[in-house]
This record gives structure tokens, C-alpha cells and sequence, in this order.
């Protein structure tokens, strides 16, 4: 599995609604796209009490291929056309699980990133986070959630997807306006290795 997100931080004058109607319109196209897990249609805005107006998709890839198919296809040169070439980031999946709303649709997503600390080993710091990721998981409201690393830069992220608002503390907060899942049933559960 692979994490990937790329983040348009857009004016703060920037019509939203622009954004909305890119999705409501196009975010169908990814619905039967072979090879991704999920894509999660993102935004915050400054209206909901976040520092910035952004657009910024979440995916989780279960072929490589597939997100190498989606960023030198159609799909991305759409974004490239419209807002310029974003910085992809992307992650080392190390563990996927379902919640208890894991039948219900996402409105809401939150995202942590935190580093792991320079001489802390590697494997102890994803072993702890997997950890709270099967207890986290375990909370009302969650749809799934996913836990990846950056080993370039030693970051840990944990993306959770929810039915309804997430707890304040849960990290940085997006609104889901679309998810595609075409092949979530075909993420691997649990820990990755």
C-alpha cells in the first residue's frame, strides 16, 4: 500500500465553490480507477476555522502501478493544467484497518504527521504506532484508517477517515466532499511486514 496527497493551498479570496463543482463533477472518474484503494476528495477552508483555503486529495494506492498510471495520465495533467504542478507527497503504507462506521460515508478526515525522533529506531517507532492504530480504530465514528511512513525525511502519518466530526485532539481537519473506493476491499488490514 502506498499514501499519497498533494496539497493546493489556494487565495484566501478563492471561490470554494469552484472546487466543489471540480468534484461534484469529476470525482466519479476515479470511482472504478483499477489499482486505487481510495481517493479521498479533501478541503478545508477558512470559513470551518482552518488557516488556509486548500484542496488537497488523499489516496491509498494498492499497486504502485497504479498511482505511477494516475500521476503520468490524464487524471493528474488535469491538476497540472489547472493549478500548476503540486508537490506529491507520498508514504510507505505500514497498516490499514476499518472502523465501526466502516459501512457508513465519510464526511470528515483528519491527518497527523509527527517525525521519529533522530536515534529513535525506526521499527519501535511504526511498531507504537501501529499499536495505537488497532486501538484508535476502535473509536465511534471511524470509517478507516491508515498509518504510513516517509523514510526520507523519518515521518509517521495516520489518516482517518470519519461518519461524522472527529474529536478535536485527532489532528488536522479536512471535509470529505467525494470518495472513490474502488478496490478498498483489496487493502491489506493490519500491519504491512
Amino acid at each position: 500500500m502506498h499514501a499519497m496527497q498533494y496539497e493546493i493551498t489556494l487565495p484566501a479570496d478563492y471561490d470554494m465553490g469552484i472546487i466543489r463543482e471540480r468534484v461534484a463533477t469529476r470525482g466519479h472518474l476515479l470511482d472504478d480507477f483499477a489499482g486505487l484503494g481510495l481517493k479521498a476528495y479533501l478541503v478545508r477552508e477558512r470559513a470551518d476555522g482552518s488557516p488556509v483555503d486548500q484542496y488537497a486529495p488523499f489516496y491509498l494506492w494498492v499497486a504502485p502501478e497504479a498511482m505511477n498510471s494516475f500521476l503520468w495520465g490524464p487524471g493528474f495533467q488535469g491538476i497540472v493544467n489547472d493549478f500548476g504542478r503540486p508537490v506529491v507527497q507520498h508514504w510507505t503504507g505500514v497498516g490499514y484497518a476499518e472502523g465501526p462506521a466502516a459501512a457508513s460515508a465519510p464526511r470528515s478526515a483528519t491527518r497527523r504527521r509527527s517525525p521519529i525522533p533522530e536515534g529513535a529506531p525506526p521499527a519501535a517507532a511504526v511498531g507504537e504506532a501501529l499499536e495505537r492504530l488497532e486501538s484508535a480504530v476502535r473509536a465511534d465514528g471511524v470509517v478507516a484508517s491508515a498509518v504510513a511512513v516517509d523514510p526520507r525525511h523519518w515521518e509517521l502519518l495516520t489518516f482517518t477517515l470519519w461518519a461524522a466530526e472527529p474529536p478535536t485532539d485527532a489532528g488536522e481537519r479536512f471535509r470529505v466532499l467525494h470518495l472513490s473506493a474502488p478496490e478498498r476491499s483489496s487493502l491489506p488490514r493490519g500491519r504491512h511486514w
